[in-house]
């Protein structure tokens, strides 16, 4: 069985016998949070009891982090798990999402027969979404999806834009869903979340503790709307005991610990930035995204098997929509594990080593 997404470090394992570094999958380079750590090591104790299904205390948490009501959050098994659950219960007839983009909302709409139209994106402006965006939103829409940062491109939309999309929505009568996942690693994640555009309607935020606080395995995720009908049909299209009390204690934990994010926050930003210079200065196309992984591109078709054969995992984006075999996606790690992808890359162009760590360390 061939996986769509990145991160199968356990298929890796099985086939050469030895684990991955693994630059496939967006996790934050420093890893679960120790206090998240202990915070799920206490919770042992309490293993043998259900958890609590409507995620109360981690609601508490999360309305005091964000500044908003408890009843506005909907807590699930990541967002996948959400963005499954709306397709489930809105059953849109007809979604407008712009490509390339997150595999998951795509393959959440089809079973239920939904007309997809697409906004397409394109290399040469970077893949930005135009201005000409809003007039693609029109009375016939249920739904519109925007990814922000943009997986797998890492490009944010400009606010001012994301403001007049949303009131095109309101004015259609549209349900904008904005994923904001990957928000947390922009520099000023404040200044771009639409949380603060709440109170009129037309509108759900995703966020996940999957990439952050590097959570992948716990499961974790959470919807944010001002809108009592749809915040409770999308708790009640999930299962009864969406989210393990591991999970609801680990975020709990992650909330608070202010020192983390900003910690993983600087990382991201300094290696990011060596990151792209090391792979311009291979010759690649890189695009300038603000989160925490790079879109490239190799004329090497076989780039990600040969990596792989390095015990280096990357993520071939050819089954996105919208990208031709060529397109890596790869997530920023740590300075080692940096240099370690750079060198490979080098050996691979027949690029000098020294050259490269010279450029790369500008």
């Amino acid at each position: 069985m061939e996986l769509e997404h990145g991160g199968d470090w356990a298929g890796f394992t099985e086939r050469y016998g030895r684990p991955p570094i693994d630059f496939s999958a967006n996790i934050s380079p420093l890893g679960l949070p120790e206090s998240a750590r202990e915070a799920v090591r206490n919770a042992l104790f309490y293993a043998d009891r259900y958890p609590d299904p409507l995620c109360r205390k981690l609601r508490r948490s999360l309305s005091a982090h964000h500044g908003i009501d408890a009843q506005q959050i909907v807590c699930g098994a990541g967002a996948a798990d959400l963005i499954h659950r709306l397709g489930t219960f809105l059953r849109p007839k007809r979604a407008l999402i712009p490509v390339p983009s997150f595999l998951e909302y795509t393959r959440a709409l089809e079973p239920w027969n939904c007309e997809i139209r697409t906004y397409p994106l394109y290399a040469d402006n970077g893949f930005q979404i135009g201005e000409d965006f809003a007039e693609h939103i029109t009375d016939d829409l249920d739904l519109v999806i925007l990814c922000e940062p943009n997986n797998p491109t890492g490009v944010t939309t400009k606010r001012s834009l994301l403001e007049q999309i949303l009131a095109r929505c309101r004015e259609k009568d549209v349900l904008l869903v904005v994923d904001e996942c990957f928000l947390p690693f922009l520099d000023d994640p404040s200044s771009h979340t639409l949380i603060p555009s709440l109170g009129a309607g037309n509108l759900l935020i995703l966020r996940a503790f999957t990439k952050f606080y590097a959570m992948a395995s716990l499961r974790l995720g959470y919807a944010i709307t001002d809108e009592p009908v749809l915040a409770e049909s999308l708790s009640a299209a999930g299962q009864p005991w969406p989210v393990s009390s591991l999970a609801q204690e680990a975020g709990i934990a992650a909330l608070e610990d202010r020192a983390y994010a900003q910690e993983a926050r600087l990382l991201v930003r300094t290696q990011r930035t060596a990151l792209k210079k090391g792979l311009q200065s291979l010759g690649f196309t890189v695009i300038p995204g603000e989160a925490n992984y790079l879109l490239f591109f190799s004329p090497d078709k076989d780039l990600g098997s040969a990596l792989a054969q390095e015990g280096i995992l990357i993520r071939d984006c050819s089954n996105y929509q919208g990208l031709e075999p060529g397109w890596y996606r790869i997530a920023v790690r740590t300075q080692a594990d940096n240099q370690l992808l750079l060198h490979a890359l080098a050996a691979r162009s027949g690029r000098c080593l020294n050259s490269l760590h010279r450029d790369s360390a500008m």
